[in-house]
């Protein structure tokens, strides 16, 4: 997952679990030239919505073991990091960084959605939970979306 190779970069370069959100950006845009400054603190955003990093007495603390994240030589980011995405799309990469198949879990996602009739997003996380992966912080996600459909 890109976005947690992207994340776990500067942590591991400065060797810590926690940095301030200034040597995050320095990392990210000076450092290794990946980001601009505005775009390395659009990353901080996302990641911090994705779960991957927190806010903590005004540093940024990494929420997963950055030690267990390898970055290629070659890696470079894509912009694309900067959006933010879909549970669906969250709960996609959760199952793949768990070992699922990619295709294997798109095709049974959409099975359950037709099957259920349930948005994209409930369908991911009830897949996901029947898989035994833990996407518990995705499903107020995956239920507002239900409401919001019912409500049209």
């Amino acid at each position: 997952m890109s976005l947690r190779v992207a994340v776990a970069a500067p942590f591991i370069q400065n060797g810590t679990e926690r940095l301030e959100e200034s040597e995050f950006v320095v990392s990210l845009s000076l450092d290794r030239d990946w980001f601009s400054p505005d775009q390395a603190k659009r990353l901080i955003d996302v990641a911090t919505l994705e779960g991957l990093l927190e806010h903590e007495e005004g540093d940024l603390v990494v929420a997963f073991d950055p030690a267990a994240v390898t970055v290629p030589e070659e890696f470079v980011p894509d912009e694309e990091l900067l959006c933010e995405r879909s549970a669906f799309e969250r709960v996609l990469d959760t199952l793949v960084a768990d070992g699922t198949e990619k295709h294997d879990a798109v095709g049974a996602i959409n099975s359950l959605q037709q099957e259920l009739g349930l948005t994209i997003e409930a369908a991911a996380v009830v897949y996901a939970s029947r898989e035994g992966v833990d996407v518990s912080d995705l499903v107020p996600i995956a239920r507002s979306t239900l409401t919001d459909d019912d409500a049209h």
